[in-house]
């Protein structure tokens, strides 16, 4: 490819990957304009997992409290607290971020920080990516995440999160 073909096209893709960030930033700025008015108001129970590591003895019931504040068909905001795996007192704060739907189905990422956990960064708070799908009707969903495995840190596996809508 010749040079100035080159450049172009390299210019091109940065005029595009901008214009996506700008569209981006858009969607973010009006997402949050609408706080006080959630689409949706979500409360759970916490968790049950599903370890891929059987034999460590880690608890698999994760009991406690959370909402999620959906803001739109996209993004929702969620907190909460709950027994870990390692049998500890844990936090959540996060973002999900949920662009593909199908049906009642949505499938995307919780972006945020957990604390609580001994091995990871001393029970202090660290950032999380997790893959997650969901399936909402009415009253009821399930939020599905796989949890990766962080050498020592984290042990993954599959999580269930039951939620009960309290507005519609």
């Amino acid at each position: 490819m010749n040079r100035p073909l080159l450049k172009l096209w390299g210019v091109s893709l940065c005029l595009m990957a901008y214009t996506h960030t700008a569209r981006a930033e858009s969607e973010l700025s009006d997402t949050f304009s609408n706080l006080s008015h959630p689409q949706a108001i979500w409360i759970n129970a916490g968790f049950y997992t599903s370890h891929f590591d059987h034999d460590k003895g880690l608890r698999n019931a994760n009991p406690g409290l959370g909402i999620e504040w959906t803001l739109n068909d996209t993004y929702a905001l969620t907190a909460g607290e709950f027994k870990n795996s390692d049998n500890q007192r844990s936090n959540y704060l996060g973002m999900y971020v949920m662009p593909w739907k199908w049906e009642s189905f949505k499938l995307g990422a919780v972006v945020g920080a957990f604390d609580g956990y001994p091995r990871a960064n001393q029970g202090g708070w660290f950032p999380a990516l997790v893959p997650m799908v969901s399936f909402e009707n009415q009253r009821w969903g399930l939020n599905t995440a796989v949890i990766p495995t962080l050498k020592d840190k984290l042990y993954g596996g599959i999580s269930f999160q039951l939620k009960y809508k309290l507005n519609h």
